[in-house]
């Protein structure tokens, strides 16, 4: 699932408004329309606003944000799929580094 896609299903689920959820993240009624129709991320900030108001786990708003981001900045790279595992090698060699 979409982040986009988790927003607004939360929404509906809670029953709430666009302009009740606009208010609680402090946007304007048309960022969360854009948001929820994929045409707009929410900014890093406004995911915990996100969360609080929609009741979802800070973390997976975050994990779902970060994909969205790199999926954007490679998607039509033909060496995606090698980017991904180096970057994943990386970073877990950074972290064994860290301990």
């Amino acid at each position: 699932m979409q982040l986009s896609e988790l927003l607004k299903f939360k929404r509906e689920k809670k029953q709430l408004l666009m302009r009740e959820v606009a208010s609680l993240v402090a946007v304007d009624t048309a960022i969360i329309s854009k948001v929820e129709k994929g045409e707009r991320r929410p900014t890093k900030e406004q995911l915990l606003k996100y969360a609080t108001a929609l009741d979802i786990d800070y973390n997976k708003l975050l994990t779902l944000w970060y994909s969205e981001k790199i999926y954007q900045e490679i998607k039509e790279e033909p060496l995606a799929i090698s980017i991904l595992k180096t970057a994943k090698k990386r970073i877990k060699q950074d972290l064994k580094t860290a301990k």
